[in-house]
């Protein structure tokens, strides 16, 4: 009998697997650039609300935070550090998808490491098993998911934080695939929240509601017997045109963890290489003064995730072609402070957003812009970006990665040894103890790991 799509999941990511070398070390890379972005939003006070309600209602405090003193229960710690990760949207991307993998995932595997025992290599194969199976159901309901509204970090995020939790919890196929089911009961996101704290908050319930899916199926809790494929099922439900294929061609031979990519700025993914655009120009000499006009061109996709020419905050910065290219202009640079509240309101930055427009060239293909600056007296320059630094083409070296962490720690102003930090990620492997990892990157010193046991 040949087994349903969720089944075949399920036993693959409950069954043995053998790493390849290639995936070992691009976990590590996500892994390594998933704490920066965490240690960078633990520092964002739009996180604080989270936290403090999670900290009013928490369990044992068993867990850390990344960058924090703060310890509260397994799944308030997976949540909060999911949505530190993953506020500054400066966290990896999954191709062809725009799927964050590690924030939905990392979260849960470095919480169940302080209460349970965890070796390196368990949480590495955790953690790509997770990272697989939110990309292969990304891949199956991409791309009508997203442009239905769905917020796919946040509605597939959840199902990876299940197999990973769930392969830590030692748990069968069977179970594994009513961790399926009872996480497809809480997924959701929604594009809408773009450009707000809401979007990392569902972010965070990813990882949280996938840690609970896993620990209820190990308790007994069913789910139904096709939680992806079914008639109602979440892929069908949620995809215009489901590709159930891509659910299991080549499943534990290739690794979507291989084709992850992070990113060198702050921001939607698509606006890469408009900066990069505007920075080239920079160099070459363009400024604010008598600009006339910016155009801004690109695949469709620029236009629907990044066309806000009227913003607020330093959220929806993130994602506005029109303040990308006003603050490079304005302050040559692309980092945080540059996509704050603060550069929102900077009047050189408001005055400039407001001649740039985004026009939309569906010939142009995903992930170019083309970038002119129209001057008084008819100047025109121009610059065209086919394939940006963080593309595929164009990967971060990992030295680019670790410069990243350093710059993050240093922004955030933290008492984090980043050459403790990056040694522990190098040495996850080999490790018998995971809970290394939250120690290297918290700001607690002093709590003992606490097992707990499950009767």
């Amino acid at each position: 009998m040949i087994p349903s799509v969720s089944d075949a999941l399920a036993g693959f990511a409950a069954g043995d697997i053998i790493l390849p070398d290639a995936v070992i070390n691009e976990a590590q890379r996500s892994i390594l650039n998933g704490i920066a972005t965490g240690l960078a939003g633990s520092a964002d006070p739009e996180t604080l609300p989270a936290l403090r309600l999670a900290s009013r209602f928490s369990g044992p405090r068993s867990c850390g935070l990344i960058g924090r003193t703060d310890r509260l229960d397994p799944l308030a710690a997976a949540y909060i550090n999911a949505l530190s990760i993953n506020v500054h949207d400066f966290d990896d991307t999954h191709p062809g998808t725009i799927l964050h993998p590690t924030a939905p995932v990392l979260p849960v595997l470095m919480a169940l490491s302080e209460i349970m025992p965890v070796s390196g290599r368990i949480l590495i194969e955790a953690f790509a098993v997770g990272v697989e199976v939110e990309c292969r159901i990304a891949n199956a309901v991409s791309p009508g998911h997203y442009r239905r509204g769905w917020h796919i970090t946040a509605t597939c995020g959840v199902f990876g934080a299940a197999a990973a939790a769930a392969r830590v919890l030692r748990l069968n196929a069977e179970q594994m695939r009513h961790a399926f089911g009872i996480a497809s009961a809480q997924s959701s996101g929604l594009v809408e929240t773009l450009g707000t704290m809401a979007k990392s908050i569902g972010v965070g319930n990813a990882a949280q509601n996938g840690l609970r899916a896993a620990l209820l199926a190990q308790d007994g809790l069913k789910g139904p017997d096709l939680p992806l494929e079914g008639p109602r099922g979440f892929i069908h439900v949620t995809a215009d045109n489901p590709l159930l294929d891509r659910l299991t061609e080549g499943l534990g031979q290739t690794w979507e963890l291989l084709r992850n990519t992070y990113k060198p700025y702050p921001c939607g993914v698509v606006l890469n290489p408009v900066i990069e655009a505007t920075l080239e120009l920079v160099a070459e000499g363009a400024g604010p003064e008598g600009l006339v006009r910016a155009t801004v061109k690109g695949h469709p996709l620029l236009a629907e995730r990044a066309d806000r020419p009227t913003i607020r905050s330093g959220r929806e910065a993130q994602v506005s072609a029109q303040h990308a290219v006003a603050a490079v202009l304005s302050r040559n640079s692309a980092g945080l402070a540059d996509f704050s509240d603060a550069a929102v309101a900077d009047p050189a930055i408001t005055t400039l957003r407001d001649k740039v427009i985004v026009l939309q060239d569906a010939a142009m293909p995903v992930g170019a812009a083309e970038l002119v600056f129209e001057y008084a007296q008819g100047v025109r320059i121009g610059r065209l970006v086919m394939n940006a630094k963080g593309d595929s083409a164009r990967a971060l070296t990992t030295e680019d990665i670790v410069a990243k962490l350093e710059r993050l720690t240093c922004d955030a102003n933290l008492d984090i040894s980043t050459d403790r930090l990056l040694a522990v990620v190098m040495k996850l492997p080999d490790m018998e103890d995971a809970s290394d990892l939250m120690r290297a990157c918290t700001l607690d010193r002093s709590t003992p790991k606490v097992m707990l046991s499950h009767n």
